[in-house]
């Protein structure tokens, strides 16, 4: 598949599954969203975790808050992207430290501490689409992608079971799979190389 019908292949799963995800409601998103922090503190990866990078969910993702709570809850410092220069700054952050909104909607620290990518245990991943061998369509920007060869990380995906596609997601040779994905149903390991 060249880099056009790719990107056209990604764009259509993005538009399906937004449409799905778009439609379900508040009440349901924060339902999953419980049930997929209760799981994601019960995984080894995180048990065993220092630094854990979350992400401020936005629009109809899954809400994040619930999970950066209960990681906080179990003693883990919690971690959140920044966007500098078209890379991923990971910066601890607690509550009421300040934040600012990006042009897509998402919230990112300020200020906090820098977290070299070396000392990252976990990345929460955020997509729009998994499959279960932990491809992942995100929005298209790449940025995920830039910052996982700069960890050893264990990659974990977390998003409602809707997000799940039983079907192979378009993938390119730079895109690296997810380790795991946790759902409000499931723990999904996919086999994913390190």
């Amino acid at each position: 598949m060249n880099s056009t019908d790719l990107k056209r292949a990604k764009k259509d799963v993005r538009r399906r599954v937004l449409e799905i995800r778009d439609a379900s409601t508040p009440q349901e998103r924060a339902a999953c969203a419980d049930a997929v922090a209760a799981r994601c503190v019960d995984l080894t990866e995180v048990a065993a975790a220092k630094v854990v990078m979350a992400f401020w969910a936005f629009g109809s993702e899954l809400p994040t808050m619930p999970i950066i709570e209960a990681l906080r809850a179990a003693g883990v410092e919690v971690a959140l992207p920044r966007i500098a220069e078209r890379d991923l700054e990971v910066r601890v952050w607690r509550p009421g430290d300040p934040m600012t909104q990006t042009p897509f909607g998402a919230l990112e620290p300020v200020e906090g501490r820098i977290v070299p990518p070396m000392d990252v245990d976990v990345v929460l991943t955020p997509a729009v689409a998994f499959d279960r061998t932990g491809r992942r369509v995100g929005y298209g920007g790449g940025f995920y992608d830039r910052f996982f060869p700069k960890t050893n990380a264990a990659r974990i995906g977390v998003a409602m079971a809707l997000q799940v596609l039983d079907q192979d997601l378009p993938a390119g040779a730079f895109d690296l799979r997810v380790h795991a994905i946790v759902t409000e149903d499931e723990v999904i390991r996919t086999g994913a190389p390190s």
